[in-house]
């Protein structure tokens, strides 16, 4: 079989997966954030820390358990890890303030951005206790908010949006945890490590020696990918053969970077009793990956330049065995939900292929998205869509039944200028600055997408990076910080503020006026105010870095 027609068998059979688990997924999460039956491992979980499961919270009560508990966990895991050198195991060096801050900070707000090798300067037990336990928490957090936004859309003269102690509880032990565990399995079973032992020496038969990397590989790697997060075990990420062994679990890592995003739609559609509305939000996100995923692979297969005629493909920084399809549909799958995860160096994809992945990010990550910041980020252009087509023909904007009025359109307004901001603004201050430019190991418009890559990929959340800029200094760490602090957070208070001022308004009856939101008229244009927003922003940023560096 040829590798285009090998290729495309693998694209369609991780659509085909997800389109099946597509109703089944989407309508266990809805029951799971609607039920009023408390499990009795949950019950326990509320006793222990104090929480009322059948008090709801409003809109700003909400926002402030999502900060004080994800401050918690910077504070912890920061701790954690700066205290490596006493815990039990192998002892890497002692971490810097900012170093550890930085990656906190990454693993609490879902980006997973990382500046170290894991095998040779993590502990085993700050990997197993910190991150793992982080990356189903961070996961929790953005679908929790998710849902208390659809509960805005849902509710009425109530500012209640649910209980976000109940929610991450009920989304870790009734989602996240029980898929995680057969995915684990799955990984294992082709072949991912999973050991008690870290580091062994061993002798070989030539009189050397050699070191040994071992480690819980495969139930981290499985909470990473599937709560897109993105931090891998091994710096080589998701390339290495610990974490991803073969063109299988390749294959199988994909579908579980979409699977959650792209059934979320259909949960938002049970929640507001109309599925014809998931199968809008859905057809938006999935146009819109489709079309990347395509143009990506394009550009792939069409690299030019000697070496890479001479090899047969672009091979540089590349994992052999996935190839060029594999490596387009996973970088493509890994920028459109927020993960970073990487099966291959992206600083190396050809100038097409990277700028996708870079235009993946500015679009906001929202085709399908991370775990619920997809779906909200989603929600959102939606309602900004509703708006312009209100406007279109006079009518006051409503949608799901919920007026856009000047609150509503504000807070979504605020939501969609905080990304550009903080990405156009860090990238400027960067590029201008010695510290920045002296952690280029590129020059010209390849050096300025590094840079750029970075806080794009910092403040949406991502966590991949091209390779060929040096980042492990402490403007770099405190700088992309403070953009992964302010892409997640800012915008997680605006959407529950949204939700909440939703929430207390009254439905109004759909009339021959109202315009209709779950046609293809509707999705065609959510698509294009999507581009509309990015391309007003980010085109002379690109103009300057991926697309003048493709026409050299």
């Amino acid at each position: 079989m040829g590798d285009n027609a090998a290729g495309l068998l693998t694209v369609a059979t991780v659509l085909i997966a997800l389109a099946v688990c597509y109703r089944p997924l989407g309508d266990w999460m809805a029951h799971v954030f609607t039920t009023q039956r408390h499990w009795r491992i949950e019950r326990l979980v509320y006793r222990s820390v104090g929480v009322d499961p059948d008090a709801e919270q409003g809109g700003r009560t909400y926002a402030l358990a999502v900060l004080a508990f994800s401050f918690a966990g910077i504070v912890v895991l920061a701790a954690l890890l700066m205290l490596q050198g006493v815990l039990p195991g192998f002892h890497p060096r002692a971490w810097r303030i900012d170093e550890a801050l930085n990656t906190a900070i990454s693993f609490v707000t879902n980006t997973n951005w990382q500046w170290y090798s894991g095998e040779s300067q993590m502990n085993n037990i700050a990997q197993t206790l910190g991150l793992v336990v982080q990356n189903f928490a961070s996961a929790a957090v953005g679908i929790a908010v998710a849902i208390a936004l659809v509960r805005g859309f849902v509710r009425q003269h109530t500012d209640r949006l649910g209980n976000f102690w109940v929610d991450i509880t009920r989304c870790i032990i009734r989602v996240l945890l029980p898929i995680s565990v057969v995915a684990a399995v799955i990984l294992l079973s082709q072949g991912a490590l999973e050991t008690l032992w870290q580091r062994t020496d061993i002798t070989t038969l030539a009189g050397g020696h050699q070191t040994l990397t071992g480690g819980l590989v495969a139930s981290q790697e499985s909470i990473k990918i599937l709560g897109t997060n993105g931090g891998g075990f091994f710096n080589a990420n998701s390339a290495h053969p610990y974490e991803n062994p073969n063109a299988l679990t390749n294959a199988f890592e994909v579908f579980l970077l979409l699977v959650i995003p792209f059934a979320l739609p259909r949960t938002f559609g049970n929640m507001v009793g109309n599925h014809k509305q998931g199968y809008a939000i859905l057809g938006a996100m999935s146009s819109i990956f489709i079309v990347s995923l395509g143009l990506s692979t394009w550009a792939q297969l069409a690299g030019e330049g000697t070496a890479s005629h001479a090899a047969g493909a672009p091979l540089e920084g590349q994992e052999y065995q996935f190839g060029q399809w594999a490596t387009s549909m996973f970088a493509t799958a890994t920028t459109s939900t927020s993960t970073g995860a990487v099966n291959a160096a992206h600083d190396s994809l050809t100038p097409g292929s990277g700028g996708m992945a870079l235009v993946n990010m500015c679009l906001g990550e929202i085709s399908p998205g991370g775990v619920g910041s997809g779906l909200y980020g989603m929600l959102v252009i939606a309602v900004i869509t509703v708006f312009i087509s209100g406007l279109m023909v006079g009518r006051t904007p409503e949608y799901l039944g919920k007026k856009i009025r000047r609150q509503e359109i504000t807070l979504a307004s605020l939501y969609i200028l905080v990304m550009p901001t903080v990405v156009l603004v860090g990238t400027g201050f960067a590029i201008g600055q010695g510290w920045g430019r002296a952690a280029l190991n590129n020059s010209g418009p390849h050096g300025l997408s590094e840079v750029f890559y970075a806080y794009a990929s910092a403040t949406n959340n991502n966590g991949s990076a091209f390779a060929g800029i040096s980042v492990d200094t402490r403007w770099f760490d405190y700088t992309l910080g403070a953009a992964m602090l302010l892409g997640r957070f800012v915008p997680m208070i605006l959407v529950l503020l949204l939700a909440q001022s939703l929430s207390r308004q009254q439905k109004v009856p759909i009339t021959a006026g109202t315009i209709p939101t779950h046609r293809p008229l509707f999705v065609t244009m959510t698509v294009g105010v999507v581009l509309l927003v990015a391309g007003l922003t980010f085109v002379p940023a690109l103009a300057l870095a991926p697309i003048s560096e493709a026409a050299l």
